[in-house]
């Protein structure tokens, strides 16, 4: 199984626990929620989410609507085509 059809499966596994509650763990933003967002962020570069995640793509829309996480990925804009998304297969 290639990286890409692993992270599909991890990505199927948050889907099903974020069906349930808006944050990671549960109705309110929490360190659990700083933490999970630059991970998310670039995983989804690697192996972008899709229709199969719903509830995964909209924690990661919430993350991303968020005034720091927004700030954050602003400043980071000029430098992400550094990021190596050809290397995962």
């Amino acid at each position: 199984m290639c990286i890409r059809d692993r992270l599909r499966t991890a990505f199927a596994m948050l889907d099903k626990e974020l069906q349930s509650r808006p944050w990671a763990a549960g109705d309110e933003f929490s360190l659990a929620d700083c933490a999970a967002a630059p991970p998310l962020f670039y995983l989804n570069e690697l192996a972008p989410l899709d229709g199969d995640t719903p509830a995964l793509a909209a924690y990661l829309a919430r993350l991303k609507a968020r005034p720091s996480f927004a700030r954050v990925l602003r400043e980071a804009a000029p430098f992400l085509h550094l990021f190596p998304k050809d290397r995962v297969r």
